[in-house]
Parts: C-alpha cells; sequence; structure tokens
C-alpha cells in the first residue's frame, strides 16, 4: 500500500512521476462521516417538503424523499473512496509532493527550504479515527499554504519533525 521509488541516500525517494503513497485507510471513513452529516439537512427539507406535500396530496410519497436519499446514498458510498484514491503524497529528501482531485487534478510540489511553518491539526472526526491534516505555509502570496489530509496521527508528527529537521540544517 505505502511504496516509494528511487530512494536517494537518505532512503526517501527522489521521482516527482513516481508512485505516490497513499493516505490513511481511515480517511475513507471520516470522509463517509462528513458526506452523512453533511446530507443530513437536506435529507431533512426533503422530508419536510414531502410532509407538505402530502397534505395537499401533490406528489405521490417518496417522491421528493426518495430521490434525495438516493443521491445522498450514491454520495456516501463513492465519493469518499475516489476522493481517497486521488489523493497521495511523495516526501523526498528536499521537497514535498502532494497531488489531489478529481474533477480539477492538481500536483504540487513544496521545497522544504519555502517552509515558513507547519501546523498539524486534529478535529473531533480526525482525533476519532486517528489521522490528522499537515499544513505546510510557504514564504510567498500565491497559494503559500498547502494542506495534507488524512495521515496517520503519528506519520503526521513525525514528517513535521523530519522536515522542521531539513529546514534547521538548511539555514546552518
Amino acid at each position: 500500500m505505502d511504496q516509494m521509488i528511487a530512494p536517494s541516500p537518505s532512503g526517501l525517494p527522489v521521482d516527482d512521476e513516481g508512485e505516490l503513497t497513499r493516505l490513511h485507510p481511515n480517511y475513507t471513513h471520516a470522509l463517509r462521516v462528513r458526506t452523512v452529516l453533511f446530507a443530513i439537512p437536506f435529507l431533512v427539507a426533503a422530508l419536510v417538503l414531502e410532509a407538505i406535500s402530502r397534505d395537499k396530496a401533490l406528489l405521490p410519497p417518496g417522491a421528493i424523499a426518495g430521490p434525495v436519499l438516493l443521491i445522498a446514498l450514491a454520495l456516501v458510498i463513492r465519493v469518499p473512496a475516489r476522493r481517497y484514491n486521488a489523493r497521495g503524497y511523495q516526501i523526498a529528501a528536499d521537497r514535498l509532493r502532494v497531488v489531489r482531485g478529481i474533477l480539477w487534478r492538481s500536483d504540487t510540489v513544496v521545497p522544504f527550504g519555502r517552509v515558513q511553518h507547519i501546523d498539524v491539526d486534529q478535529g473531533p472526526l480526525e482525533r476519532f479515527f486517528g489521522i490528522a491534516t499537515m499544513t505546510l505555509h510557504t514564504a510567498g502570496n500565491h497559494n503559500a499554504s498547502v494542506s495534507l489530509p488524512g495521515l496517520g496521527e503519528e506519520l503526521a508528527r513525525d514528517m513535521r519533525e523530519e522536515i522542521r529537521a531539513h529546514i534547521r540544517r538548511e539555514s546552518m
């Protein structure tokens, strides 16, 4: 699952076209829960509209809530898996490559020399699933931060320390 290629002397990959490391498998579970939470207001609204239309006999039962439920189920089942498969990263001796996007693909390379500071964040869902989001803030103002969600909690902290060590070595 976690595959790396063309190791450098430090043991890290150096090929920007190489295979990406996948995110933590619990990331899909967190995405599913988020998608369910997103869908609940739409389902409630559909049920309210259904109840209103039932009193006036405008539509048959399930004409509103049924399609909304089917769309919500499709989103909960399919979208998190696609988002998980569309994301990955590759860490090298001097840079981090982050790839993401289903419709609009983004392939971002962050040289460690441009990193100003690094955050490792966890919301309640991430904490529950044992994952974290690492954000690298870079010098400059265009796309000045790059986030990598779905990392294992320990891995995110280890990567942060590894990048910090590289920055310290480079600044000496």
